[in-house]
């Protein structure tokens, strides 16, 4: 059997697909633009929840939130759910994770054999949302200072974590490519850019005309002519705590933009490491975020809506001999990436079953010219700013969503793509409406998903508070380096150990015994 590839993941973080080059949006990323038109592009691709870690669980194992208990940022996710990286390590893979993934609870690898880098945020339930109160306005919660004091800044905590991210990242593909383990690799880097708060280095952000930069295409939406969810969201993140002007959200777009063109420099890095190193035909290359960010859009920021800057996502599959590049129209979602990399390690063999059920469906078929398949995606928010689950079903042309305490909401986005009209209350779609709404009653059990989301946080909350007592033990990762290995040690001679660490190898001269 040949070779399996290897695998690298690149994902950034509340990088909404609507602002990328390949999908018509203007940020400068020479090198997604390359990948773009290299790979596979799928231009209809969507999160499952569009919040960090329910997004990133769900897309780690395949599976819905609220099938593992990922329903919110302080969620724990569960050591017994079966991921990817599990997947692949069990498939012969070495599996490295460098950067974010917003792990919650003591298990800080999930089947990572290796983290080079901690996390960003905490990994300990102190985010926990609060559906007994749900007006509640958190401390750690997104608010519009983001916005308000967008701008130039040097250096910021995500540009000190992403700097090490990018680097521990390229440095791994290094150390690959001169290990005598010769296992294919599965490489994560994970960046926390494009996300608020929304500052930008002067050198990324002079790559823009600050005049140029377009204001939201739907305008400010009043709190009292928002669905109620929207109108919660308002509130919550402090819309109606700062005067908001066109001047600050020209500031907090150009700087999303900047560092999308800062990200795209480290993917830059990483796929010019991978060339130095000789990988980069053997290696498929998976360009992806946890969710998207709405900008503005309507006067809303960040994520925690289903309206299309909030959950479309950049998905970009390259791999150079496997398959030609294309662009694909059909919806696929996170969900999708767990069964297409089985696929991958199979390598053309039959893959093994998976553990558990999965929600999702292998993207193979897509990436090889195969356009008769499924386009339905799902999605579920169970977090804040809702007492109760929203869901989401997309299914060309519409997009319905749905929720316990809020009035249905249903969009033909063929003809309105920027979703202004409901259509829920009309006639003339009673019977769509009707039948995605026992679709709904199918899929999920609405009751019992709010009855575990409530105890799950009422459990969270106490146990939060009960481990700040005392002496507490924190569940936050530590890269652990073995320096007795590291440079030049004993264990080799000098001559062998710098050998070893060269790129490219080359056999030393042989002695002149004339």
């Amino acid at each position: 059997m040949a070779r399996q590839p290897n695998i690298l993941l690149i994902m950034a973080d509340q990088m909404s697909a609507t602002a990328m080059p390949f999908s018509g949006g203007p940020a400068v990323a020479p090198n997604i633009e390359r990948l773009a038109d290299e790979g596979v592009a799928f231009e209809a691709a969507y999160c499952n929840s569009p919040l960090c870690a329910p997004s990133r669980f769900s897309m780690l194992s395949g599976q819905l939130p609220s099938r593992i208990g990922g329903y919110d940022n302080a969620a724990e996710f569960p050591a017994t759910v079966p991921t990817l990286a599990h997947y692949l390590r069990a498939g012969g893979y070495r599996t490295c994770l460098s950067g974010k993934m917003h792990f919650v609870g003591p298990d800080q690898l999930h089947g990572y054999e290796e983290r080079v880098t901690t996390d960003i945020y905490p990994a300990d339930f102190g985010w926990t949302p609060n559906w007994d109160e749900p007006e509640t306005r958190y401390q750690w919660f997104h608010n519009m200072l983001s916005v308000v004091e967008a701008g130039v800044y040097e250096r910021s905590i995500q540009l000190d974590f992403d700097d090490d991210v990018g680097y521990q990242a390229v440095r791994k593909i290094y150390d690959f490519a001169r290990d005598t383990d010769d296992r294919p690799f599965f490489l994560t880097a994970s960046f926390t850019q494009p996300h608020d708060p929304y500052f930008a280095p002067r050198q990324y952000w002079d790559r823009y005309d600050h005049d140029a930069v377009a204001p939201p295409t739907v305008g400010m939406i009043p709190p009292d002519e928002r669905d109620p969810h929207s109108r919660r969201l308002y509130y919550l993140y402090g819309m109606d705590q700062y005067d908001l002007t066109a001047a600050h959200v020209r500031n907090a777009r150009h700087a999303y933009l900047a560092m999308i063109s800062y990200i795209d420099d480290r993917v830059g890095e990483l796929l010019r490491a991978l060339e130095v190193t000789g990988l980069r035909q053997d290696t498929i290359v998976i360009l992806t975020a946890d969710h998207g960010d709405m900008l503005g859009e309507r006067g809303m920021w960040y994520k925690m809506s289903f309206f299309e800057p909030s959950i479309r996502v950049p998905l970009i599959i390259q791999a150079p001999g496997r398959f030609a590049a294309r662009r694909v129209s059909q919806g696929v979602s996170l969900l999708d990436l767990l069964p297409t990399l089985v696929d991958f390690a199979a390598d053309g063999q039959r893959a093994s079953e998976p553990a558990v059920s999965l929600d999702g469906t292998s993207l193979a078929p897509l990436l090889h010219g195969d356009d008769e398949v499924d386009s339905t995606v799902v999605g579920e928010y169970l977090a804040e700013a809702t007492p109760d689950p929203i869901f989401m079903v997309r299914r060309w042309p519409y997009k319905y969503v749905a929720g316990a305490s809020d009035p249905p909401q249903l969009f033909d986005l063929s003809a309105d793509p920027e979703e202004l009209t409901n259509l829920a209350d009309q006639p003339d779609h009673a019977e769509t409406v009707s039948a995605f709404a026992a679709e709904v009653a199918d899929r999920w059990d609405q009751a019992s998903i709010h009855d575990q989301v409530l105890a799950s946080q009422r459990a969270r909350r106490l146990t939060y508070e009960s481990l700040r007592k005392g002496q507490p033990t924190h569940w936050d990762y530590e890269p652990r380096w073995d320096v007795s290995r590291q440079y030049t040690r004993n264990h080799e001679s000098m001559d062998d150990s710098d050998r070893r660490a060269r790129i490219p190898r080359r056999e030393p001269p042989l002695p002149d015994h004339s």
